[in-house]
């Protein structure tokens, strides 16, 4: 399964989140972003149990305000 994972940071550390999102399993690439979110990951999971663990392990982070996690159909 792929998804598109969404991220809100706290200003001062999108960098950090971005390069602890970088190192994640699954994450096939993540980069910062202008708009409404700060971060986008894109992730190849195996099952949607593992998406909702990884979705878990980003929302964990510190500087994570939210996340929207889109998979894909």
């Amino acid at each position: 399964m792929n998804a598109c994972i969404l991220v809100k940071t706290t200003p001062i550390q999108t960098s950090d989140v971005l390069q602890a999102v970088q190192k994640l399993g699954g994450v096939r690439k993540a980069f910062v972003a202008y708009g409404r979110y700060d971060l986008v990951a894109f992730a190849s999971i195996q099952d949607y149990a593992g998406i909702t663990k990884l979705t878990a392990q980003v929302n964990s982070l510190p500087g994570v305000r939210s996340t929207e996690t889109l998979v894909e159909a």
